[in-house]
């Protein structure tokens, strides 16, 4: 049977529907909160220097595992967040060849202030709801962050 006589399953065009809307909605959220955040960090040394925050102290190679980047392009990350003095690099007790990254004292300030700052934007923006609506939006978080879970 060739490629054009094989049976595809039905198109669902609502979920196709809603997969739009919801992905369009979040990436202009995102992309809202960054513009108005006027974070001097790019998004992959802010999501880096998270990731550190949350999982350090990281080896580069897990760094850019879990960043889904080579590690020639978290190693220009880290020089860069390592310039600013917002990491730390030590070496490995288990493996004097390797290094940890972990935040640097400034690192943790710079991560807060802009975690703060954006989530006061956010919450900005939801203050413009209604109840109802923050409700759903409440409602719907589990089901949200359930979609950011590995298969």
């Amino acid at each position: 049977m060739t490629a054009e006589h094989v049976p595809q399953p039905p198109v669902d065009h609502l979920l196709t529907e809603e997969a739009t809307r919801l992905r369009l909605a979040v990436g202009r959220l995102h992309r809202r909160i960054r513009i108005d955040g006027g974070d001097s960090l790019p998004p992959l040394q802010l999501s880096a220097l998270s990731t550190v925050a949350l999982h350090g102290p990281l080896r580069l190679s897990e760094l850019a595992r879990r960043e889904a980047v080579t590690a020639p392009t978290m190693s220009r990350v880290l020089g860069a967040l390592d310039d600013q003095g917002l990491v730390v690099r030590a070496s490995d007790p288990q493996d004097a060849r390797g290094v940890l990254i972990t935040l640097s004292s400034a690192g943790r300030v710079r991560l807060d202030e802009i975690v703060t700052h954006r989530t006061a934007l956010v919450a900005r923006r939801l203050g413009r709801l209604d109840a109802a609506q923050r409700e759903v939006i409440r409602a719907a978080l589990p089901a949200i962050e359930a979609l950011l879970e590995e298969e």
